[in-house]
């Protein structure tokens, strides 16, 4: 994360219950590694919603406290995990059927860039291991794919981008994206800025992004915790 952004927006718990207030009631999501695991115990009372790893889960649910830890139970990010009631376990095979066969409502991924195309970079960069992991099936699966990130990198290099400069995911996948600043939505030649993050305008979000932004009526939110 960048120094603007200890300063200002989101911290990344408030950023996974932003994006949390969005996932509509009853629906199935898969969740990527990092701050995507924080949805599932920011969801608001009474939701349903039934969340998937690749690992072979349906049915995920948050951290676990201490007490709580089973040592055969972890997330696809390899991360000690909960199931609710009612959930299910398989192989790789089959919850890659439930990927490739277009059952997933949303996929909910990290990102390292993303572009007003919907393009998404999310699997490699210099200096890393890579790690194709699902990513390239869940942007093909799921209906929509959210990218819930830091706004820049920690470098302070913007993570929306004009085009991509790392290997691509996947092409004109992305539905929206959430970042420390606000939530924006790809919209073909620059992101539309849906709403901003408290204490954010939009010439910090302009100052801050390598693609064009546009604001149109944006709401500045007040807290997503």
């Amino acid at each position: 994360m960048s120094e603007n952004e200890t300063q200002i927006g989101w911290s990344r718990d408030d950023l996974a219950a932003r994006a949390a207030q969005d996932v509509p009631d009853g629906s199935y999501v898969n969740l990527g590694i990092g701050i995507p695991m924080m949805i599932p115990a920011r969801i608001p009372e009474g939701r349903e919603v039934w969340f998937h790893t690749e690992n072979g889960i349906l049915g995920l649910g948050g951290v676990p406290e201490p007490d709580e830890v089973d040592l055969d139970v972890t997330n696809a990010g390899k991360e000690y995990a909960k199931v609710v009631v009612g959930a299910s376990t398989f192989d790789s095979s089959l919850s890659f059927a439930i990927v490739r066969g277009g059952h997933l409502d949303i996929a909910v991924l990290g990102g390292m860039e993303a572009t007003p195309s919907g393009d998404l970079a999310n699997w490699t960069a210099p200096g890393r291991t890579p790690g194709v992991g699902g990513a390239m099936d869940l942007v093909s699966g799921a209906k929509q794919v959210w990218v819930v990130m830091d706004h820049s990198d920690r470098r302070g290099r913007s993570k929306l981008m004009r085009r991509c400069t790392l290997p691509l995911t996947g092409a004109r996948c992305v539905t929206r994206v959430y970042t420390a600043l606000g939530v924006f939505r790809p919209a073909g030649s620059h992101f539309e800025c849906l709403e901003l993050a408290p204490g954010v305008d939009a010439e910090t979000v302009r100052e801050l992004t390598d693609a064009e932004v546009t604001f149109v009526d944006v709401p500045a939110a007040e807290s997503a915790s």
